[in-house]
């Protein structure tokens, strides 16, 4: 057979569509997550919600760069974990600045809308499975969908001890706990993305 492109034309086509089932579930569940979290006065669901919009600068990212050269997927895996980095910054922050100001959180909100939260992030790590050994710009997506995964069940997690304790400390600690794993998710996709460019830059 002829090397036409039509391979990559393929492959860059099923990244697409895939980026944008992704993008639209994590936009849809950024608000979701932000609006009840902000109400159930729940740092653990507001984090989380970070984590998902987070994501979603990901997806669009990569939709921007599905069907570029590896320069362009490189820089696009750098400029997301600078954003997953900042964004899990600003997550610590409202966990600190809620450990100051008090808070109340109800345990009902956080476990519901963690539970819808956790089964949209599930379909996503489903819908990502074959391209996790892809291209950089894709091992991104893995990476923040299964960190997503993790987010869930430590919210559930916390509503739980917040019924039991009726203390805000199981939701702050939930917090910062996701937090520092969106911070450790940017780290790694820094990593790399910056191992992905230096190999471009040796390749073009």
């Amino acid at each position: 057979m002829s090397d036409c492109g039509c391979e990559l034309e393929v492959k860059s086509g099923e990244e697409a569509r895939t980026l944008w089932i992704l993008l639209c579930i994590n936009g849809f569940m950024f608000v979701v997550e932000f609006s009840f979290g902000w109400v159930a006065q729940s740092a653990a669901l507001i984090s989380d919600s970070m984590d998902m919009f987070a994501d979603a600068m990901v997806y669009a990212i990569g939709l921007y760069v599905v069907s570029r050269g590896a320069k362009a997927k490189a820089h696009s895996a750098l400029l997301n974990g600078v954003l997953q980095s900042l964004l899990g910054i600003a997550a610590l922050l409202e966990v600190v600045r809620r450990f100051f100001v008090g808070s109340e959180p109800r345990p009902s909100y956080m476990v519901a809308v963690a539970t819808v939260a956790l089964i949209a992030n599930v379909v996503c790590l489903l819908l990502l499975a074959k391209h996790r050994e892809g291209e950089v710009h894709m091992r991104a997506t893995w990476i923040c969908s299964r960190n997503d995964v993790i987010a869930n069940v430590g919210v559930i997690v916390a509503g739980v001890l917040v019924a039991l304790s009726q203390s805000q400390i199981p939701d702050l600690a939930i917090g910062m706990l996701i937090a520092f794993v969106v911070l450790n998710g940017g780290a790694q996709i820094l990593r790399e993305g910056w191992a992905a460019f230096l190999e471009a830059r040796r390749g073009a």
